[in-house]
Protein backbone atom coordinates (compact mmCIF):
# COMPACT_ATOMS: atom_id res chain seq x y z
CA UNK A 1 0.00 0.00 0.00
CA UNK A 2 1.12 3.51 -0.66
CA UNK A 3 1.24 6.68 1.44
CA UNK A 4 -0.05 9.15 -1.16
CA UNK A 5 -3.52 9.55 0.23
CA UNK A 6 -6.97 8.14 -0.29
CA UNK A 7 -6.97 8.65 -4.07
CA UNK A 8 -3.87 6.52 -4.61
CA UNK A 9 -5.22 3.89 -2.23
CA UNK A 10 -8.52 3.83 -4.11
CA UNK A 11 -6.68 3.50 -7.44
CA UNK A 12 -4.64 0.59 -6.08
CA UNK A 13 -7.87 -1.09 -4.98
CA UNK A 14 -9.43 -0.42 -8.39
CA UNK A 15 -6.40 -1.95 -10.08
CA UNK A 16 -6.79 -5.06 -7.91
CA UNK A 17 -10.41 -5.47 -9.07
CA UNK A 18 -12.37 -3.60 -6.38
CA UNK A 19 -14.74 -1.72 -8.69
CA UNK A 20 -16.37 0.06 -5.72
CA UNK A 21 -13.17 2.08 -5.34
CA UNK A 22 -14.25 4.01 -8.45
CA UNK A 23 -17.33 5.23 -6.53
CA UNK A 24 -15.05 6.76 -3.89
CA UNK A 25 -13.02 8.57 -6.51
CA UNK A 26 -16.15 9.79 -8.24
CA UNK A 27 -17.65 11.10 -5.01
CA UNK A 28 -14.48 13.10 -4.30
CA UNK A 29 -13.73 14.30 -7.82
CA UNK A 30 -17.03 14.51 -9.75
CA UNK A 31 -17.86 18.11 -8.88
CA UNK A 32 -14.32 19.54 -9.20
CA UNK A 33 -14.05 17.79 -12.56
CA UNK A 34 -17.42 19.10 -13.81
CA UNK A 35 -16.44 22.60 -12.64
CA UNK A 36 -13.13 22.43 -14.51
CA UNK A 37 -14.69 21.09 -17.70
CA UNK A 38 -17.48 23.68 -17.54
CA UNK A 39 -14.86 26.42 -17.39
CA UNK A 40 -13.19 24.84 -20.41
CA UNK A 41 -16.31 24.23 -22.50
CA UNK A 42 -18.74 26.86 -21.11
CA UNK A 43 -21.47 24.24 -21.53
CA UNK A 44 -22.97 22.60 -18.45
CA UNK A 45 -24.41 19.48 -20.06
CA UNK A 46 -21.22 18.92 -22.04
CA UNK A 47 -19.22 19.30 -18.83
CA UNK A 48 -21.28 16.62 -17.10
CA UNK A 49 -20.97 14.28 -20.10
CA UNK A 50 -17.21 14.79 -20.39
CA UNK A 51 -16.74 14.30 -16.64
CA UNK A 52 -18.58 10.98 -16.87
CA UNK A 53 -16.46 10.01 -19.86
CA UNK A 54 -13.36 10.91 -17.85
CA UNK A 55 -14.35 8.41 -15.16
CA UNK A 56 -15.06 5.80 -17.82
CA UNK A 57 -11.49 6.34 -19.03
CA UNK A 58 -10.16 6.15 -15.46
CA UNK A 59 -11.76 2.73 -15.20
CA UNK A 60 -10.66 1.59 -18.66
CA UNK A 61 -7.07 2.73 -18.15
CA UNK A 62 -6.80 1.97 -14.42
CA UNK A 63 -3.79 -0.29 -15.07
CA UNK A 64 -1.93 2.65 -16.66
CA UNK A 65 -2.03 4.60 -13.38
CA UNK A 66 1.37 4.47 -11.70
CA UNK A 67 1.18 3.64 -8.01
CA UNK A 68 2.47 6.59 -6.03
CA UNK A 69 1.55 9.04 -8.78
CA UNK A 70 -0.64 12.01 -8.03
CA UNK A 71 -4.19 10.99 -8.96
CA UNK A 72 -5.45 14.53 -9.59
CA UNK A 73 -2.72 15.12 -12.17
CA UNK A 74 -3.58 11.87 -13.96
CA UNK A 75 -7.33 12.62 -13.79
CA UNK A 76 -7.01 16.17 -15.17
CA UNK A 77 -4.70 14.94 -17.95
CA UNK A 78 -7.46 12.60 -19.09
CA UNK A 79 -10.05 15.39 -18.82
CA UNK A 80 -7.94 17.90 -20.77
CA UNK A 81 -7.40 15.36 -23.55
CA UNK A 82 -11.14 14.65 -23.74
CA UNK A 83 -11.91 18.38 -23.83
CA UNK A 84 -9.42 18.91 -26.64
CA UNK A 85 -10.86 16.00 -28.59
CA UNK A 86 -14.37 17.39 -28.11
CA UNK A 87 -13.25 20.87 -29.23
CA UNK A 88 -11.64 19.40 -32.36
CA UNK A 89 -14.79 17.43 -33.11
CA UNK A 90 -16.99 20.51 -32.61
CA UNK A 91 -14.78 22.60 -34.88
CA UNK A 92 -15.35 20.03 -37.63
CA UNK A 93 -19.08 19.70 -36.85
CA UNK A 94 -20.32 23.21 -36.02
CA UNK A 95 -23.76 23.65 -34.50
CA UNK A 96 -25.52 26.52 -32.81
CA UNK A 97 -25.89 26.05 -29.07
CA UNK A 98 -27.82 28.01 -26.54
CA UNK A 99 -25.67 29.91 -24.10
CA UNK A 100 -25.77 28.07 -20.78
CA UNK A 101 -25.16 29.74 -17.46
CA UNK A 102 -25.56 28.58 -13.90
CA UNK A 103 -28.15 30.78 -12.17
CA UNK A 104 -27.49 32.17 -8.72
CA UNK A 105 -30.65 31.50 -6.72
CA UNK A 106 -29.68 33.75 -3.79
CA UNK A 107 -29.00 37.00 -5.65
CA UNK A 108 -31.63 39.59 -6.49
CA UNK A 109 -32.64 39.87 -10.15
CA UNK A 110 -30.48 43.00 -10.55
CA UNK A 111 -27.49 41.30 -8.91
CA UNK A 112 -28.06 38.25 -11.10
CA UNK A 113 -28.10 40.47 -14.17
CA UNK A 114 -24.87 42.25 -13.20
CA UNK A 115 -23.14 38.99 -12.28
CA UNK A 116 -24.41 37.32 -15.40
CA UNK A 117 -23.00 40.13 -17.53
CA UNK A 118 -19.65 40.04 -15.69
CA UNK A 119 -19.54 36.26 -15.96
CA UNK A 120 -20.33 36.46 -19.68
CA UNK A 121 -17.57 39.04 -20.30
CA UNK A 122 -14.98 37.03 -18.38
CA UNK A 123 -16.10 33.74 -19.95
CA UNK A 124 -15.90 35.24 -23.44
CA UNK A 125 -12.49 36.75 -22.73
CA UNK A 126 -11.17 33.44 -21.39
CA UNK A 127 -12.74 31.54 -24.31
CA UNK A 128 -11.01 33.90 -26.75
CA UNK A 129 -7.58 33.04 -25.34
CA UNK A 130 -5.44 30.67 -27.39
CA UNK A 131 -6.05 27.11 -26.19
CA UNK A 132 -2.68 26.64 -24.50
CA UNK A 133 -3.19 29.83 -22.46
CA UNK A 134 -6.85 29.06 -21.68
CA UNK A 135 -6.16 25.53 -20.42
CA UNK A 136 -3.14 26.60 -18.37
CA UNK A 137 -5.00 29.50 -16.75
CA UNK A 138 -8.05 27.34 -16.01
CA UNK A 139 -5.96 24.65 -14.31
CA UNK A 140 -4.13 27.27 -12.25
CA UNK A 141 -6.87 29.72 -11.29
CA UNK A 142 -9.93 27.53 -11.04
CA UNK A 143 -8.53 24.10 -10.21
CA UNK A 144 -5.75 25.58 -8.06
CA UNK A 145 -3.14 23.14 -9.35
CA UNK A 146 0.55 23.80 -8.87
CA UNK A 147 2.83 24.81 -11.74
CA UNK A 148 4.47 21.38 -11.50
CA UNK A 149 1.15 19.55 -11.79
CA UNK A 150 0.08 21.72 -14.72
CA UNK A 151 3.42 21.11 -16.44
CA UNK A 152 2.89 17.36 -16.04
CA UNK A 153 -0.69 17.50 -17.36
CA UNK A 154 0.23 19.66 -20.35
CA UNK A 155 3.60 17.97 -20.94
CA UNK A 156 5.59 21.20 -20.85
CA UNK A 157 8.13 22.86 -18.56
CA UNK A 158 7.28 24.74 -15.37
CA UNK A 159 8.73 27.87 -16.99
CA UNK A 160 6.30 27.43 -19.90
CA UNK A 161 3.43 27.24 -17.39
CA UNK A 162 4.59 30.46 -15.71
CA UNK A 163 4.88 32.22 -19.06
CA UNK A 164 1.46 31.03 -20.24
CA UNK A 165 -0.23 32.19 -17.04
CA UNK A 166 1.48 35.58 -17.25
CA UNK A 167 0.48 36.00 -20.92
CA UNK A 168 -3.10 34.86 -20.29
CA UNK A 169 -3.59 37.29 -17.40
CA UNK A 170 -2.08 40.14 -19.40
CA UNK A 171 -4.40 39.47 -22.35
CA UNK A 172 -7.42 39.20 -20.03
CA UNK A 173 -6.59 42.48 -18.28
CA UNK A 174 -6.28 44.24 -21.63
CA UNK A 175 -9.44 42.66 -23.04
CA UNK A 176 -11.61 43.36 -19.99
CA UNK A 177 -10.27 46.91 -19.63
CA UNK A 178 -11.22 47.63 -23.24
CA UNK A 179 -14.86 46.57 -22.77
Amino acid sequence: MNDNGPDSVAMERLQRGDDLALNELMSRWQQPLVNFIFRYTANESEAVDLAQETFVRVYEYRHHYKAGGKFSTWLFTIAVNLCRNQARWKSRHPTSELDETIPDAIATPHEQSVRSEQFRRVREAVAALPEELRVTLTLFEFEELSYADIATILKCSIKAVETRIYRAKKILRETLAAT
